[in-house]
C-alpha cells in the first residue's frame, strides 16, 4: 500500500506543478472610443506566467494562444449564380453565430500546439468561431457559407490569424500586438489567454475590452435609436443643405 501511494504521488506531483501555472494578463487599453476621427488602433496584449512550483523536466513545450472576439450576431450569406446574363442570388444560408471581430495569435501554428479536441472544447480557431450554420433543404453541405464569412471578414481586416506572432521570454513573459481596424462595431470584446502544454490547455485567463461610440457619433446613434423620425428628418435636411452648398459652389466657380 505504501509503495502504491509512493508511485501515485510520483505521478501526481508533475501534474500538480503544471496545474499551478497560471496566466496573469494585461492590455495596453481596455476601453476604445469610436469617435469621428477613429481610423483603427493597435492593441498591445501582454502577460506573465505565475508558478508555484518549478517546471518539471518532462512538462513539454510552453505555448500561448491569445484570442480577441467581438460581439456575435447572425449573418445571412447569399450565393450568387450567373443566370440570364446577370448575377442573381440563388441560395441563402443563415450563420447563427459569427463574431463581428476575431483575432487569434499564437506562439506556433495551432495544429502543432493544440489538439482538435481542445480547440473544440475552448472554441479556439476560425473554424470554431464561425460554425453554427443553419441547415438548408436544397444544400446538403452548408460549411462553404461559414467559410465565406471568414474569407470576407478577413478581407475587411475583421478576422486575423497570426501564427507565431506571440513572443515568449524565459518561459515567463509573453506579448503580441494586434491591429484593430477602423470598422469595429460597438460592444464588449472578450480577450482570452490560453496556456498550452502537450497539446492541452492547462490554464485559461480572460478580460474584457469595451468599445463604444463617443462624441457626435454617440449622439447620432442614440438619436437614431430613440427618435428615428427626427433622425430621418435631420438626415434629409443635411443632405439638402449639402446639395445646396455644392450647387452654390459650382455656380461661384463658373463666374
Amino acid at each position: 500500500m505504501i509503495v502504491l501511494r509512493f508511485f501515485a504521488l510520483a505521478i501526481l506531483l508533475p501534474l500538480q506543478a503544471m496545474a499551478q501555472e497560471t496566466v496573469v494578463t494585461g492590455l495596453s487599453k481596455d476601453n476604445i472610443s469610436l469617435n469621428a476621427t477613429f481610423d483603427g488602433s493597435e492593441l498591445f496584449v501582454f502577460g506573465a506566467i505565475r508558478r508555484e512550483a518549478p517546471i518539471p523536466e518532462d512538462a513539454g513545450d510552453l505555448d500561448i494562444v491569445i484570442t480577441v472576439k467581438g460581439p456575435t450576431g447572425t449573418v445571412v450569406v447569399r450565393r450568387k449564380s450567373w443566370r440570364f446574363g446577370i448575377w442573381v442570388n440563388t441560395a441563402a444560408v443563415k450563420v447563427r453565430e459569427a463574431p463581428s471581430f476575431y483575432a487569434i495569435a499564437s506562439t506556433r501554428p495551432l495544429p502543432r500546439i493544440l489538439s482538435e479536441t481542445e480547440s473544440l472544447r475552448y472554441g479556439i480557431g476560425m473554424a470554431q468561431a464561425v460554425r453554427k450554420v443553419a441547415s438548408h433543404p436544397d444544400i446538403p453541405d452548408t460549411q462553404p457559407f461559414a467559410d465565406a464569412v471568414v474569407r470576407l471578414r478577413s478581407k475587411e481586416h475583421l478576422y486575423t490569424q497570426l501564427d507565431g506572432a506571440v513572443s515568449v521570454a524565459e518561459e515567463t513573459l509573453f506579448q503580441v500586438a494586434l491591429e484593430l481596424p477602423a470598422n469595429l462595431v460597438e460592444g464588449r470584446y472578450l480577450a482570452e489567454f490560453f496556456l498550452v502544454r502537450n497539446m492541452e490547455v492547462v490554464h485559461k485567463g480572460e478580460t474584457e475590452i469595451v468599445v463604444e461610440k463617443t462624441g457626435m457619433q454617440r449622439w447620432l446613434y442614440n438619436l437614431s435609436q430613440q427618435d428615428p423620425l427626427i433622425y430621418g428628418l435631420l438626415s434629409v435636411a443635411l443632405a439638402l443643405i449639402a446639395g445646396w452648398m455644392a450647387a452654390a459652389a459650382f455656380r461661384l466657380a463658373r463666374h
